[in-house]
């Protein structure tokens, strides 16, 4: 076997393949489907294809038993997630997506992701065209937010220096662009384009099959570690000297997703291959997404993710292989620490004396509630704001950019409709949920609508032991595929089914340490009884300032992840 071949899997591909592979590179029989009104879903090809286009089919399954009673199809409609590299959007595009999420959505709700760019949730067929139509005149698109390819590229939002973020940013657009189908596919079944014979086409970096299995990266600048680089199959750790871009760490495989039941698959911390200069980024990005597409796994789609690629073929043989394909050489490391991953809220002035403000949006879900118009909110600073917003990783959102005559207007504005509040605890800030029920279909129990409650209880538990002013990275995630990024906090709770789910403890604060299953599938009443438990002792035992992720791994509760490929079943 050649060297080319030596590290690919052997074997009956995935259905996936054979689909990507009959795409006519991504268009399938979409437009055909379109027509269809007999339906409100895609058939079976296509349901996976709009994937690559930015949506996932979905139906309201809080209504779906009553409709099946009624011997009605389930209420179909798609989730769209846009293109935003960094998360940065400018208000006249906040305007029009507002706008759009009001008129056209089933829910009316703009949704902050921890990808850091927004969602449309319950639009219907006939008005999919014109959201793609819609986003595209006003500069976005959702281009490869979804499927098989190089997801949303994700940027430190936090601008602590602004000249190294902007910079840091600008890089994270490149990849994201660099990084694109080439298909026109997009234009010509969304936006009307012109039909280009496929032939014609060619995907250099991502192949006529694309990639074996989803593909995310990140920019990060420390000491932030808000993208929570150890989720990113490819991350980019800006290092900066005398408040200049120099040059990146490259880590390489990390992910947190699994399967309930298979321990072949796991969370993975990633490998930190070294560091580059900056003009070589763009094919180092290439050459381990190449990588991954020639030697990632095409045959079983659970162990497809770099992560695994990197476990199956070693680490240093896929670090040469990189090498090799975009001719550099990895230099050793330079140092860099992270010293926190949270959204800093409030005001914070920049060194171009700009102020930032950060708003606390709960579960990332930007809709008006009474007596907290946070949606209106968002688009009344939209309308007067002249520099930009930037989505967090963390599902909030900063308004950046402002010039100090317009600081107390904007925050006048944040007051009224709730966007800016006092009694918001730092349990509550530190806390995050994926969207599972009703709307994802991969979810198996509750995570957005549990959060606030299930917070609100922590937040009694801390208080009863004088622990009010402390916090604990929480986080909930509705099924394995861990979106909530569950597998990197101090508690992570996973779902397992209605209201049970696997209870991890241990991680750290800097979101550099994979929790250890505690309890497995248990409800979410038991796992208050065991954090009240477990708090009582932080109380009395902890260390001046020890975390709990820290304090329970040091008490001998819980030990250690070290080498989650080997350990994380131990």
């Amino acid at each position: 076997m050649s060297d080319d071949n030596k590290f690919k899997v052997e074997g009956k591909l995935a259905d996936n393949e054979r689909m990507k592979g009959q795409s006519h590179l991504l268009r399938g029989t979409i437009s055909d489907d379109l027509k269809d009104d007999v339906t409100g879903g895609f058939t079976a090809d296509n349901f996976q294809l709009i994937r690559f286009h930015g949506m996932y089919q979905q139906d309201d399954r809080d209504i779906r038993a009553e409709r099946t009673k009624q011997k009605l199809e389930p209420l179909h409609n798609v989730m769209l997630r846009a293109r935003l590299p960094g998360g940065v959007i400018q208000p006249h595009q906040w305007l029009v997506i507002d706008k759009f999420a009001a008129d056209y959505t089933m829910y009316g709700s703009i949704r902050l992701t921890t990808r850091q760019t927004f969602q449309f949730h319950g639009v219907l067929k006939p008005n999919m065209k014109l959201m793609h139509q819609t986003l595209h005149k006003a500069g976005i698109d959702s281009i490869a937010t979804a499927g098989d390819v190089n997801r949303n590229v994700l940027c430190t939002s936090n601008p602590i220096e602004s000249k190294v973020h902007k910079q840091a940013w600008d890089w994270a657009t490149k990849i994201s662009e660099h990084l694109l189908p080439k298909t026109n596919a997009y234009a010509e079944i969304w936006l009307d384009g012109e039909k280009v014979d496929s032939t014609q086409e060619d995907e250099p970096i991502l192949g006529k099959n694309y990639l074996p299995r989803k593909f995310k990266t990140t920019v990060v600048i420390p000491p932030q570690n808000d993208v929570d680089v150890h989720a990113n199959d490819l991350n980019f750790v800006a290092i900066a000297e005398n408040g200049e871009l120099i040059g990146f760490n490259v880590l390489v495989g990390g992910g947190l997703a699994m399967t309930h039941g298979d321990h072949s698959t796991f969370p993975r911390k990633a490998d930190d291959f070294g560091f580059i200069e900056l003009d070589k980024t763009l094919d180092i990005a290439a050459a381990v997404l190449s990588t991954q597409r020639d030697w990632g796994n095409r045959v079983n789609r659970k162990n497809a993710k770099t992560k695994y690629t990197l476990e199956r073929v070693g680490v240093e043989n896929f670090k040469a292989e990189v090498e090799k394909r975009a001719g550099v050489k990895f230099a050793a490391s330079r140092a860099y620490e992270f010293t926190s991953r949270g959204d800093r809220f409030g005001w914070v002035e920049g060194i171009d004396g700009k102020h930032h403000l950060t708003l606390f949006i709960e579960n990332g879900r930007i809709l008006d509630y009474p007596g907290k118009t946070l949606k209106t909110g968002c688009a009344e600073i939209a309308k007067i704001h002249q520099g930009d917003f930037r989505m967090t990783a963390n599902q909030n959102l900063i308004v950046a950019g402002v010039a100090l005559e317009q600081k107390a207007r904007i925050e006048a504005l944040a007051i009224k409709h709730g966007l800016m509040e006092a009694s918001v605890s730092n349990q509550r800030k530190d806390s995050m949920a994926c969207v599972s029920l009703p709307t994802c279909p991969l979810a198996m129990a509750e995570a957005e609508r549990y959060l606030p409650e299930a917070v609100t209880e922590i937040e009694g538990i801390l208080a009863k032991h004088g622990m009010q002013d402390e916090s604990i990275i929480y986080r909930v995630t509705g099924c394995p595929n861990g979106c909530g990024r569950a597998m990197l906090a101090e508690v992570g709770l996973v779902g397992k089914g209605p209201g049970k789910y696997n209870f991890h403890i241990g991680g750290d604060r800097q979101g550099t340490r994979i929790p250890r299953m505690y309890k497995e599938n248990i409800t979410d009443t038991e796992i208050m009884g065991h954090l009240d438990e477990l708090i009582g002792r932080w109380s009395k035992e902890r260390t001046a300032s020890e975390s709990f992720g820290d304090y329970v791994i040091r008490a001998g509760i819980i030990a250690p992840v070290v080498d989650s490929a080997r350990d994380f079943y131990d």
